[in-house]
């Protein structure tokens, strides 16, 4: 960090500057705490009794930030997750928690969004799995094009939400998107 620091022209002694090096490394160690837990550990606690309910459940506008890998810089969202279960159902939280578990890591979106949805699919078995992520990349909207405003949407369909487009609209309906197909 204080080669860094000197790099960008700034004296690492100088006052404010002095604990700067201590106060990344925590910020790193929060930033990327994905790296020290298993987003799937979180899907093994489920529960069964739920008198059959096997209709859609989504939770939708789970807050996210991440980190680009090839910039290092911050990408900030939202992932809607959306599952059919088949005779278990789990926490809402832990949904949430294999989100941060996975976005808490460098990241490209892509990824980030298949990993979600095999994560919740091969532990909780669904009948199906959709995830829709929306976010800023700052590696595009403070440097390079400098396009604010600018927000990239990736999707991952799992079972049937692949196979069945009702199903996937369903899903879409309840995050509030629309397929191209029905604009």
């Amino acid at each position: 960090m204080r080669t860094l620091l000197r790099w960008a022209g700034e004296d690492p002694q100088r006052e404010g500057l002095l604990d700067t090096p201590k106060r990344v490394v925590n910020a790193y160690r929060d930033w990327f705490s994905g790296y020290a837990v298993d987003p799937r550990e979180y899907m093994r606690r489920t529960f069964e009794e739920v008198n059959g309910y096997d209709e859609l459940v989504v939770l939708r506008d789970i807050s996210f930030e991440s980190h680009c890998e090839h910039h290092m810089a911050p990408i900030i969202g939202r992932v809607h997750v959306g599952y059919l279960p088949s005779n278990k159902v789990v926490g809402i939280s832990k949904l949430a928690r294999v989100v941060e578990g996975y976005a808490r890591r460098f990241q490209v979106q892509e990824k980030l969004t298949a990993q979600i949805a095999a994560c919740i699919d091969e532990v909780l078995k669904p009948r199906g799995v959709g995830v829709v992520v929306d976010a800023v990349h700052q590696c595009m909207t403070t440097r390079g094009v400098h396009k604010r405003g600018v927000s990239m949407v990736t999707s991952s369909m799992v079972g049937l939400f692949r196979s069945d487009a009702r199903t996937r609209a369903e899903f879409l309906r309840f995050i509030d998107i629309r397929g191209a197909a029905e604009a």
